[in-house]
This record gives C-alpha cells, structure tokens and sequence, in this order.
C-alpha cells in the first residue's frame, strides 16, 4: 500500500506542510498505519470470521477428540489459527474445551496458539516484513504451541486444573446448519464487534510506532534491541509481558522498531509476548487454573519465546 503513504504525503504538502518535520512525519506515519491497518484489518477478520463459522466450539471439540498423543497437539494449535483474535478471548474456549474432557495438554496447545498465530497475523506479517518472515513466524509459533502442550501433558498437570472446571459436565450442542446468507452476516457481526475491541489498541499502537518512527534515536533502538546487545530479546520478552494487544497492535510498533534498527527477533519476541502472555489474560486463565500450573504455563511461552527470537536473530540476514 505504498501509493497510500504517497497519497497522504502528497495531501501533507497540498496543505503546505513539512514533510520533513518531525511532527509532519509523525502525522503521516500515523494516518498512514491507521488507515492500513483498519482496512486490512476489517477485510481479514470478515474473510477469517466466515472461516470461523465452519468451526463452532462443538465441531472444534469433535475434531480433537479424535486425534491423541502428538498428534491432537498438532490439531489443536491448528485450530487456534482460526480462532479469537487475543488471549483473553481463546480463554473461554479453552475452559469450555478442557471442560468438555479434551486432554490439558492438547487444551493448552489450543490456548498457546490462538493469540500467538491467526491467518491475520500471516497476511499482516507479510505486508510488513514479507511472506518467507510471515511464514516462518507462523511455523515456529505453531511449533512452540505443540512443544508446550507436550510438555505439559507429560508432567501430568490435569490435577492443577481448578475442580470447577474438570466437573464440569460438557454440553455437546449441535450447531445448526447455516445459510451462506447466516455465515455472512456472522462474519459481518464479528468484524464490527472485534474491530470496536481492537480500534483503541490499533490507535495506542500506531501511536507509539509513531514516536518510535519520528522522534526516538536509532542509537537508542540499535544499542538496546539490536546485534550488539545479547540480552536484547531476553528484554523484548519481559517488557511485552506486561502489556496487553493483540496482533494488530503490535505491528505498527514492530514495524517501527524494523525501520530503527532492532533486530527482528527482539521485535517478534516482544510481539509474541504481548500476544500471548498479556497480564489481563494471565489473571483471566488463574482463575481457571493453579499457580503452579499457571507458572509453568508462563515458563514454558517464556522460554520458546526467547527461543525463537534468538532463531530469527540468527536468520535474519537470510530472509530480510
């Protein structure tokens, strides 16, 4: 969408402003990302909530439950690429799942991958740092949500489920079928609802991209996030956790801190930790189960976090 960065440059100069000052290229850049994202933002999460609609819970719940061991891992992240588009939202669904009988393990996979990996964040990761990062991305991501899955259903952690939940008695409703007309209108109905939910970020998040884009140093970025500071994903990681976004509003920020200098995987470690461990959707998932499940939860994405930062550092001279 580069003719719309020059559309608005241009409009910028009709105007007689400069675009070379700094609060000029501060309102370009915002204009620029806010509408970029909007748009795509809006196109994605109708064509993905059409997709969604083939895959209601009870379906969802009838598909894992026939595949076991590695294998029900490796559907279940699947699945989280078609589902909610943040943490707090994929934790429902995984209360309803884990409710339902599915194994925690395969549960937790689920709940690993739906914030952290979307047909989204796929086509967004592309426009910004290009399908062979894009891809990658997606593959190490699902990779991290089977290995944390498996690991968690080896310790045999179901006992640190709160009892509520393992109680629980799993209502199977079949879904009705749906009209072509129905799935649009749903889609239509989930794009306005998500879109009000995620606005706000998409506005913080260009926001801050901007400032990082106009007014920070690239000294600053290169010495804190780029080759030459080891501890620089390690930082990402731990200053991501705290925040809460989703995808979408990540980006901007990561497009930014590209543009100055970070490394890409300090950048994709801090849009991942955001994504997925955000300390709304933490307080959200202790209410479902126990700290020290909770902890290892958190150790686990922490760890294959860093991990893949550390990966993409090593490659980022092959697909940029």
């Amino acid at each position: 969408m580069k003719w719309l960065d020059d559309l608005i440059g241009g409009s910028l100069s009709v105007m007689g402003l400069d675009l070379n000052s700094r609060w000029i290229g501060s309102i370009q850049f915002f204009l620029y990302d806010v509408i970029k994202i909007t748009v795509l933002l809006c196109f994605l999460i109708f064509l993905i909530s059409y997709i969604q609609s083939y895959f209601p819970p009870e379906r969802s719940k009838r598909i894992l439950g026939r595949f076991h061991g590695i294998w029900a891992n490796c559907v279940a992240a699947l699945l989280g690429t078609v589902t909610p588009f943040c943490s707090c939202s994929s934790i429902p669904l995984f209360i309803g799942f884990t409710s339902a009988g599915l194994p925690v393990g395969v549960t937790f996979s689920f709940l690993i991958s739906s914030p952290m990996v979307d047909l989204g964040s796929l086509l967004l990761l592309m426009s910004i740092f290009g399908a062979k990062v894009a891809i990658i991305y997606v593959v190490v991501g699902l990779i991290v949500a089977v290995v944390g899955g498996t690991i968690i259903e080896k310790l045999h952690m179901e006992k640190y489920v709160e009892s509520f939940i393992m109680t629980a008695s799993g209502v199977d409703i079949e879904s009705p079928d749906l009209t072509k007309k129905d799935r649009l209108i749903y889609a239509k109905e989930q794009m306005l609802s998500t879109f009000k939910k995620v606005f706000p970020y998409i506005l913080i998040g260009v926001g801050i991209g901007a400032v990082i884009h106009n007014w920070i140093p690239e000294e600053w970025v290169a010495t804190v996030l780029g080759g030459k500071n080891p501890f620089g994903v390690v930082l990402a990681t731990l200053v991501g956790v705290p925040m809460y976004a989703d995808i979408f509003g990540t980006i901007p920020i990561a497009e930014a801190l590209l543009y100055k200098g970070a490394q890409l995987g300090s950048i994709l470690s801090f849009m991942m930790a955001v994504t997925t461990l955000s300390l709304p959707s933490m307080i959200m998932l202790r209410k479902a189960v126990k700290p020290k499940l909770l902890a290892l939860f958190i150790a686990i994405c922490t760890v294959g976090i860093i991990i893949v930062g550390y990966f993409f550092n090593a490659i980022q001279g092959l697909i940029i």
